[in-house]
């Protein structure tokens, strides 16, 4: 198939590259060469690497490639804005290659911002263009966003991702905690718990060691409590975000599963999309505005 463009998320840590036709996607390839490792004239020739082989054709990219740190920066849309992704264009055609970034999103009472996530939702209508609704976005940085119209209203971030890797990763947990999936009942009944009596659950975070040293508690369940625990004081903060509502989680599936578990406990009804394909549907809508821009 001939390659017509490039599809790009390039975030914080990874490359990811689409070349794509008419048909769908012809080739997909992934590198460790992220952002968060790059100079702003390095990104010039890590595209021209990671593309080696494939024609000069144009490159739709998202994600923090277009943060004030990366190659250009996109500035920040505000809120509310159409779904669709705004282009900005990377000077000199780098390559041969047009190459264009979508822009952030900006929410300015109260203060938020999202880079990446814009392109996800617009994956999200251009899959279900009847949405109308809530979108949770987990990660690093979870997003929960009010979808209307086709615009993005207003949207809310929670850094759980973050303070669950740090915790399990820097702090005195780490002992105490497995790799990989944790205990389901576990993690859900620290979901109730830490929604139900906050308190006990801060509480509750070093017990986990002092278990782990009395009883030998199950590093797997230390793991979903501590899931839990976070994801619950999320819910609990997020609640007039779902409250009512039926939520399309977005995200790899894992995480995903975990919101989709610890929601529907609370008799949410959820759906689910992949992050890829959301990512990837976006793309493929923001790259027709460039074709239409009408």
């Amino acid at each position: 198939m001939t390659i017509d463009w490039i599809a790009a998320d390039w975030g914080t840590t990874n490359l990811r590259l689409w070349a794509m036709s008419g048909r769908g996607i012809v080739e997909a390839r992934t590198f460790d060469r992220g952002m968060g490792g790059l100079a702003p004239q390095d990104f010039a020739p890590v595209l021209a690497e990671a593309t080696a082989g494939w024609p000069a054709v144009p490159v739709i990219a998202c994600g923090m490639v277009g943060s004030r740190q990366g190659w250009v920066e996109a500035p920040y849309i505000p809120v509310p804005c159409p779904a669709v992704p705004q282009l900005i264009p990377v000077p000199g055609d780098p390559g041969g290659r047009p190459v264009r970034i979508a822009a952030g999103l900006r929410q300015d009472s109260p203060a938020d911002v999202m880079r990446g996530e814009e392109t996800q939702i617009a994956g999200l209508l251009a899959l279900t263009p009847d949405f109308d609704g809530i979108a949770c976005l987990p990660g690093t940085h979870t997003k929960w966003v009010r979808i209307s119209a086709r615009e993005i209203c207003n949207f809310k971030t929670f850094m759980t991702g973050e303070l669950f890797a740090l915790i399990a990763g820097q702090s005195v947990l780490r002992h105490s905690l497995s790799e990989g999936e944790g205990d389901p009942q576990a993690f859900l009944a620290a979901v109730s718990d830490a929604m139900a009596r906050p308190e006990r659950g801060y509480g509750g975070l070093f017990q986990l060691r002092a278990e782990s040293l009395l009883s030998g508690l199950d590093p797997a369940v230390a793991r979903a409590r501590l899931s839990g625990t976070l994801i619950g004081w999320e819910l609990a903060a997020a609640r007039p975000w779902w409250l009512g509502c039926e939520v399309t989680v977005i995200g790899a599936p894992a995480l995903s599963q975990l919101y989709a578990d610890a929601l529907a406990a609370q008799g949410v009804p959820v759906s689910r999309m992949s992050d890829r394909d959301a990512t990837l549907a976006g793309l493929t809508a923001a790259h027709r505005s460039v074709l239409d821009p009408a």
